[in-house]
């Protein structure tokens, strides 16, 4: 066991010592948090948590939260505008509890990024800041971080829980390809992965045996061969791989952990609220969410697709698709978490995120009714953790193709998440062999989405 700072030195408190024994779970040493915290010194915090939801596959800004009731047919669509909470900004008609919740938002309708073809680019720009152009391809070592894996180090939660979870799939760059980029720890290592759930919640027997012993394991067998096993690492050659180790690390500390495991007990959660959400794989993965930032997570991220394909990426009947199946659950999902955010005191440090890889086009293609891909202008929401409640920034053009006012990148939306966090965007981070990364260095926060 490490010793620690001999006197003088700096004091810790106990906070700090139990950060510190997280810390050391998740592969940092005391050294190391000391320097994350001086690091995030100018930094202060307005949230502890984030809550991400990404429409995986491209949500259609036009549709939904940019909508254009002036606009030629082709472009402004079936659906009509809706007022929400706040005068003057209107959504598209299927997303009425949404709407409802403006007043607590900061809407963003002037994003924009070079990806226009590949999923699997889109995403690892829009999840890290970083436009590597059409680059496609599966998630790789010497990737960016996600949110989630420098949270964590930067962050560490104060108790066993993981620092940032990734549900209810790992998506694949179209059915059976690759995992996408932008959800992983990349350079930072194996064990800044997060915690992956990939059963349902919704199910009635939905649990993950994985954190429980097995029967035949009573915790005094456990604490042995847990013993066992940091004999025998200590008598391997320095050449053991320090990703294996550090996973396996996490996994008994996970299997000890009682506040994961009674994270994930969303039966016990009321059948009224269970409802709100939405009984679906999504809308409880929300929830979960919830369940997982209370216990101690700082990121839990929701990818609302099993592939790039499947759900939000509406190439062919975009209304049908939008209006039967995938703004109804949005809708209730969304509403339903700012409410029980802010019904438990937990908005007001809980950024929640919505957005996806990009929008889609403002011209109605010939293939069902559908909207191709368009990486020119999007938009996304923010709420709670410290972003203004009822403002708008930047606007689009006339009929939603480019940015009109204050266009942003995703650099600039990941470098205000940061902000929130309390983690400056341009921190230098290091990878396993010690070169040096600056984190986002060309995005700037969004000062007005501030509050």
């Amino acid at each position: 066991m490490p010793s620690l700072p001999a006197c003088p030195g700096p004091r810790l408190s106990r906070r700090q010592m139990i950060q510190a024994g997280a810390a050391s779970y998740f592969g940092l040493s005391l050294p190391q948090l000391l320097r994350a915290k001086e690091a995030r010194k100018n930094t202060a915090a307005t949230a502890d948590a984030c809550i991400v939801i990404f429409l995986n596959g491209g949500p259609s800004h036009l549709d939904m939260w940019d909508p254009k009731p002036d606009a030629p047919a082709e472009v402004r669509g079936e659906f009509k505008p809706i007022q929400t909470s706040v005068p003057g900004v209107m959504f598209g008609e299927h997303l009425p509890k949404f709407a409802r919740q403006m007043h607590r938002c900061s809407l963003i309708r002037s994003a924009h990024h070079s990806v226009n073809n590949a999923h699997a680019a889109a995403v690892y720009c829009a999840l890290t800041g970083h436009d590597r152009g059409e680059i496609g391809g599966g998630a790789r070592p010497d990737d960016y971080p996600c949110i989630g894996s420098v949270v964590g180090t930067q962050r560490p939660p104060a108790t066993a829980v993981p620092p940032h979870v990734l549900m209810p799939y790992i998506t694949k760059e179209g059915a059976g390809g690759p995992p996408q980029p932008g959800f992983f720890g990349g350079w930072l290592g194996k064990p800044r992965d997060p915690l992956v759930v990939l059963r349902d919640p919704n199910a009635a027997d939905f649990a993950l045996p994985e954190l429980t012993l097995g029967p035949d394991i009573d915790p005094s067998r456990f604490d042995a061969r847990k013993l066992l096993s940091e004999k025998l690492s200590a008598t391997r050659s320095t050449s053991s791989d320090p990703d294996l180790e550090g996973i396996r690390a996490k996994a008994y500390d996970l299997l000890t952990a009682p506040a994961m495991r009674e994270a994930v007990r969303i039966d016990r959660e009321p059948a009224k609220l269970r409802d709100a959400y939405g009984r679906n794989i999504y809308g409880q993965s929300v929830l979960l969410s919830r369940r997982l930032i209370e216990a101690g997570t700082r990121v839990a991220c929701v990818s609302w697709a099993p592939d790039a394909n499947a759900t939000w990426d509406t190439h062919g009947s975009n209304f049908t698709k939008l209006k039967g199946e995938l703004l109804p659950q949005l809708d209730s999902a969304y509403s339903a978490l700012i409410d029980d955010l802010d019904a438990r005191g937990m908005l007001e440090r809980t950024l929640v995120v919505v957005v996806g890889d990009f929008g889609r086009t403002p011209k109605i293609n010939t293939n069902g009714g559908g909207r191709d891909h368009w990486n020119f202008c999007y938009s996304l929401v923010l709420a709670g953790g410290g972003v203004k409640g009822g403002y708008v920034h930047g606007a689009s053009d006339k009929i939603g193709a480019k940015p009109g006012r204050n266009p942003v990148s995703p650099a600039d939306v990941i470098a205000t998440i940061y902000e929130c966090l309390g983690v400056p965007h341009d921190l230098e981070l290091r990878d396993r062999l010690s070169r040096p990364f600056t984190l986002c260095p060309w995005g700037n926060p969004i000062r007005e989405v501030l509050a």
